[in-house]
């Protein structure tokens, strides 16, 4: 059998292994379709991982990973590739009582022939529904983000709601504020093609970042009273300066990305004046800052709920559709070398 997994910095393989037994509490599924995580994921991929110790980031078979890292799957010399998969249970440990063989379920696992999972306990299995979309369920992790973003930003009726950055989690942000009731909703990405996608799915304009003062067309687009929220995904700090520009007074930027160092930063002038809230949006951070009320399962939960039942369509956000016997080739030119190309890449085994 074969599974997806980086043999060197930014370089990617399929490569041979066997499978394990299978525990008493765990299930075996032979995978489907899958999908890579196009964000932190091939951070690591590129060796650039803030979670690995600095020292050994530039030589790939001396990394030491951190806590986080290890828990991403980060091996020495190696790791798998992937993010969630899709697929039939094939085998079943005998504690294994809410899952039966031939159950389709989505998890978080591996580009790989098969995956094993702790199926007790354990909300992050998915079953999935006679005719649901594989392409919804591969999504499962950015919506979750995605829904952070927006609630942490307090996407109200009647907002102005600008979304910086349309990968996945941008794409599903801009869904969620237009059906919050936002009464504008801008998008903003400099690849025409994501553009398209978020005007058929609730973007009531679309800018092109490149040569555009972002900050001040979103004033313009509204009567100079800027924007209510803006959901920033792209970790670029050109972004952020933008969203400060555009900021109504007192509005909220809801920080959902993962930024590098910035440079040429300023927090002066606009920032100060317009009385700017930024909220640093997790939705793996516990505890919840609505905790108790809500807590990441119930996140979870929430996002699988409105994947399944078609109140988010991500059709349009999985593209290409590659083989698995292609994956590798095709996971370092669409996720790595020219993610312009894609907004989150498929795979059908």
């Amino acid at each position: 059998m074969k599974k997806l997994v980086a043999t060197a910095p930014r370089v990617a393989a399929l490569v041979d292994y066997e499978d394990r037994p299978v525990q008493a509490n765990e299930v075996k599924i032979k995978v489907a379709f899958g999908a890579p995580k196009h964000g932190t994921e091939v951070v690591d991929f590129r060796a650039a991982s803030p979670f690995i110790d600095e020292e050994f980031s530039a030589e790939w078979n001396l990394f030491v990973p951190r806590a986080e890292g290890a828990a991403r799957g980060i091996e020495f010399g190696k790791f798998q590739l992937g993010n969630m998969v899709v697929g039939e249970i094939v085998e079943m440990g005998d504690s294994v009582t809410d899952y039966q063989l031939g159950d389709q379920v989505c998890t978080y696992g591996p580009l790989s022939e098969t995956v094993i999972v702790n199926a007790v306990d354990n909300y992050k299995l998915r079953k999935m529904p006679a005719g649901a979309s594989w392409k919804n369920a591969v999504c499962y992790d950015p919506a979750q983000f995605a829904m952070s973003g927006v609630r942490d930003g307090n996407v109200r009726v009647g907002d102005v709601v600008v979304i910086v950055g349309l990968g996945a989690i941008g794409q599903i942000a801009v869904q969620l504020a237009k059906k919050a009731g936002a009464s504008l909703v801008i998008g903003v990405d400099p690849i025409a093609h994501r553009c398209d996608i978020t005007k058929r799915h609730g973007a009531d304009v679309c800018m092109n970042p490149i040569g555009t003062d972002v900050g001040l067309e979103i004033k313009k687009l509204t009567n100079k009273l800027g924007a209510d929220v803006i959901i920033e995904t792209s970790g670029h700090s050109d972004a952020l300066q933008a969203a400060l520009r555009g900021l109504a007074y007192g509005g909220t930027i809801s920080f959902v990305a993962f930024a590098k160092p910035f440079n040429n930063f300023n927090l002066g002038r606009e920032a100060h004046f317009n009385n700017a809230k930024i909220v640093f949006s997790r939705a793996s951070s516990e505890p919840n800052p609505e905790y108790p009320r809500w807590n990441r399962k119930r996140i979870e939960e929430t996002c699988w709920e409105l994947l399944m039942n078609g109140y988010l369509n991500c059709e349009d956000l999985i593209d290409p559709v590659v083989t698995f016997h292609d994956s590798a080739d095709s996971y370092m030119k669409y996720v790595d070398q020219q993610p312009d190309l894609s907004i989150k890449m498929g795979v059908t085994f």
